[in-house]
């Protein structure tokens, strides 16, 4: 369903306004095609393709479960095709909550330019995690990894997914990607994109890494885990901007913060530097998915490490500039009365004035009092 902005003018057709203001009608089109064309079977062959998931598996009934078959999926180069669709419904779902919920609260709370963009920032990220930690906590408890740790790194390379897990990683993949796009949509300021350029670049590096490598187990966890934290501090964020003095939200981010960053280090090791290290097969087969080799294994902790770290200097500055903030809060100025150049102000005229008289003999008014005296 397309979403129409209402506008009082009419931009031409094509035009860098006329994209922005109908992409999510245009998407929706483009979207429509696809799902269309799974109606006729000339077409239906290709929909699919972007439509459904790929490189499917079914695997026969065994004597443990001799009544079910079990369908299982692991990756490809099609995939990038699903990744393409699902990227054109995050930009729909993206418009349809900047419209019909972010849009509405910024007309009723008036908030400045600056607090707007951080306001839709905020909104349209903390559904996103909220969405993906509920889905993301549901695969780990139906696949048990909750309870038991060791499947972490048990039975890698780990290219089988149930259905579940293939769609949540095409489902990540597609809405990071959709986030280019929405750049130029949104219309982001200059100064602001390198910024997110950055974190929009760490997300698709770790999770297609994750994918690749057969690591979707301890991908999905440390997802789970990270989603969680930056939910509670964009959802802090969004009542901050509603009363700022609600601080209490920051205060508990900056403690889950710390420890999330601190259990991220201790599962990336203990499940690469551990439990792939003593596992029997360490050769590298790209055909059996097995990348469990030395470099492969001290490149996945650098980059885990780096990121963590890069994460808490940038947690640092952000709570040393809240601190300065605080303690050093803003003076008022004091009004100096300023005089227009070349031109002597109302007192000093008067001075002037009665210099003047003195020096010429004249009575002054202090003077006359002290004659009539």
């Amino acid at each position: 369903m397309g979403i129409r902005k209402k506008s009082s003018k009419n931009p031409p057709v094509l035009s860098h306004e006329f994209i922005v203001q109908n992409h999510a009608d245009i998407v929706s089109c483009m979207a429509m095609v696809f799902l269309l064309g799974l109606m006729f079977e000339v077409t239906a062959k290709a929909a699919v393709v972007f439509v459904t998931l790929q490189y499917n598996v079914t695997i026969s009934a065994t004597e443990e479960q001799p009544m079910e078959t079990v369908t299982l999926y692991h990756y490809g180069i099609k995939d990038l095709a699903t990744v393409f669709f699902y990227m054109l419904v995050a930009i729909i779902i993206h418009a349809i909550i900047q419209e019909y919920v972010l849009d509405k609260i910024n007309r009723r709370m008036h908030f400045s330019k600056t607090k707007h963009s951080k306001f839709n920032e905020s909104g349209q990220l903390s559904a996103f995690y909220l969405f993906s930690c509920v889905w993301g906590t549901s695969i780990l408890v139906s696949e048990n990894y909750v309870s038991d740790p060791t499947s972490l790194w048990r039975d890698y390379p780990h290219t089988m997914m149930p259905f579940q897990m293939k769609f949540f990683y095409i489902s990540q993949l597609a809405y990071w990607f959709h986030a280019f796009p929405e750049l130029y949509f949104q219309k982001t300021k200059k100064e602001d994109i390198p910024r997110q350029l950055v974190y929009i670049g760490l997300y698709l590096f770790h999770i297609t890494g994750a994918y690749l490598l057969n690591l979707t187990h301890l991908g999905l966890v440390l997802l789970v885990l990270h989603y969680f934290v930056e939910f509670l501090f964009h959802i802090s964020r969004l009542f901050y901007f509603s009363d700022e003095k609600y601080q209490k939200g920051f205060s508990l981010w900056a403690i889950l913060f710390v420890l999330g960053r601190l259990l991220t280090l201790i599962l990336s090791v203990l499940t690469v530097g551990f439990g792939l290290a003593r596992a029997e097969n360490q050769t590298l087969d790209v055909s059996s998915g097995n990348f469990n080799v030395l470099l492969i294994r001290i490149s996945v902790l650098a980059s885990i490490c780096l990121t963590q770290a890069f994460m808490m200097w940038k947690f640092i500055n952000f709570q040393l500039r809240r601190w300065r903030e605080h303690s050093c809060p803003p003076q008022p100025v004091k009004k100096k009365f300023v005089t227009t150049k070349g031109k002597p102000s109302k007192k000093e005229r008067e001075n002037g004035i009665n210099g003047a008289l003195t020096s010429n003999g004249a009575d002054s008014p202090r003077s006359r009092k002290e004659k009539s005296s």
